[in-house]
């Protein structure tokens, strides 16, 4: 990829021209309810719109596709197709009446439900290090089971998003952790014993947030309609998130994880009766393919797209250099430790939104915070921890990411009782909105600032 800037037309306004377009129709799309192809439409049309304002147009081009090239791209696309197969297998199998039966049976409903999805998925985010990675193993299972139990959809995906957030804000493996140790040359195990200082009690908050303020149905889903039955032998098809999880805390990779996923799946399926070979995958002629196969790869060409379009745009802003102007201007602010940490968490804060993945936020701006840090006395856990709560707050609350598309895809495939808008997930990820109050404090009030720690050998 080049290193020459993409230069626009009006200079600064013209490349922040896409972002504005996206943007306004973002919020557009939110206050209107849309799904996820209002999302899609958000970024496609900013991205052509840009190219009015490019003065190369055939290094606006370019920009674009070193968006796509980029590695988690990929990863993210294919793992989203993996997760629509193996969330088709579970859905279509009973097993997720078949635990809602039970769980109802049990007064495990309501707002009990929910507070135990967040730490459930909190514990499993962190043993994983994945965020993405566990919205594709607990929601097509403790998503619908949650809301047949009784709490409404959107705090369900709010449990899972704010228990995703503390995983890949705490976990040791998390690659957010990883990246914001080491781009301040500070030691892993005491990042992670700093950040437990922060992460602890936004957690506490977002549990206790969950237990009082989960709204829930007058009744349940099971209530509702007919009671469906119990099918006892839909509970093998629970070895589809087994493997995924085990594998996952084998450390390898998602997209063979979630393979073997769709694979064990397939076989217990098929071995119980559950499914035969034509429901899996058929033929019928007419140019035609049909199949849970083929219904989970067509269900999720929505949010594939919308992932086409973020890369796409995020190749553009990239190549613009409003990564390195963000960093110049705030860079100015830093005189002193409180306006330098402020500065850190503007800078990251930013491009964690703008971005979509906080890893590349905590890389891009990595050694511009351990200059402003330095020059302003702040040492390198309290710079690492930082850059790392910061994104965990920002991108994780910006409604076109990951954390809010993704979760809101894979709610909308149970139908329209389950859908959630991606705009709505931000008020309900009480991890997230705790940290935020946390990095306020830290600022205001120095909590954290002064330890004293020597790193390990």
């Amino acid at each position: 990829m080049s290193s020459k800037k993409l230069e626009f037309r009006l200079g600064a306004f013209g490349k922040v021209v896409p972002l504005l377009v996206a943007m306004g129709l973002i919020i557009w799309a939110a206050m209107s309810q849309s799904n996820v192809n209002g999302y899609v439409l958000a970024f496609f049309i900013a991205i052509i719109v840009g190219v009015i304002f490019a003065k190369d147009e055939k290094a606006y081009g370019q920009a674009i596709l070193d968006g796509l090239t980029k590695p988690m791209f990929p990863v993210i696309a294919m793992a989203v197709i993996l997760a629509a197969i193996a969330g088709k297998l579970i859905s279509s199998s009973g097993l997720v009446q078949t635990i809602a039966v039970y769980a109802v049976e049990a007064g495990f409903t309501g707002k009990l439900f929910a507070a135990s999805t967040f730490l459930i998925t909190c514990l499993l985010a962190f043993s994983t290090g994945t965020s993405v990675g566990t919205y594709f193993v607990v929601i097509p299972i403790l998503f619908p089971v949650g809301v047949m139990a009784g709490v409404d959809p959107v705090f369900m995906i709010g449990a899972v998003v704010s228990g995703a957030a503390f995983g890949d804000n705490l976990a040791p493996i998390s690659d957010t952790t990883i990246a914001s140790a080491a781009t301040q040359e500070a030691d892993l195990g005491n990042v992670v014993r700093t950040r437990m200082k922060y992460s602890i009690p936004a957690a506490v908050c977002a549990l206790v947030c969950f237990l009082l303020f989960t709204k829930t149905t007058s009744g349940t889903l099971l209530e509702s309609g007919a009671q469906p039955t119990p099918v006892p032998k839909s509970l093998v098809m629970l070895v589809i998130p087994v493997v995924i999880i085990v594998l996952c805390l084998m450390r390898k990779h998602l997209i063979t994880a979630l393979a073997y996923g769709v694979l064990a799946g397939a076989v217990a399926g098929l071995l119980s009766g559950i499914y035969t070979v034509e429901s899996l995958i058929s033929f019928p002629g007419g140019f035609k393919a049909a199949g849970l196969i083929n219904d989970g790869i067509t269900g999720c060409m929505g949010t594939v797209a919308m992932l086409i379009a973020v890369f796409s745009m995020l190749g553009v802003v990239e190549a613009s250099g409003l990564f390195q102007d963000v960093g110049v201007a705030l860079n100015k602010l830093a005189v002193g430790p409180r306006s330098g940490e402020v500065t850190i968490i503007g800078c990251v804060g930013i491009l964690s939104m703008i971005t979509g993945v906080i890893s590349v936020a905590i890389v891009a701006m990595g050694e511009l915070v351990q200059e402003i840090g330095q020059r302003v006395g702040l040492d390198r856990y309290r710079r690492a921890n930082l850059m790392d709560c910061t994104g965990c707050v920002f991108c994780f609350l910006a409604p076109w990411t990951v954390h809010c598309v993704i979760p809101a895809q894979q709610a909308a495939q149970f139908g329209e009782e389950f859908m959630v808008a991606p705009a709505s997930v931000p008020f309900v990820n009480f991890y997230s909105i705790s940290m935020l109050v946390i990095l306020i404090l830290m600022v205001i009030t120095g909590y954290g600032r002064s330890s004293k720690i020597k790193d390990s050998i």
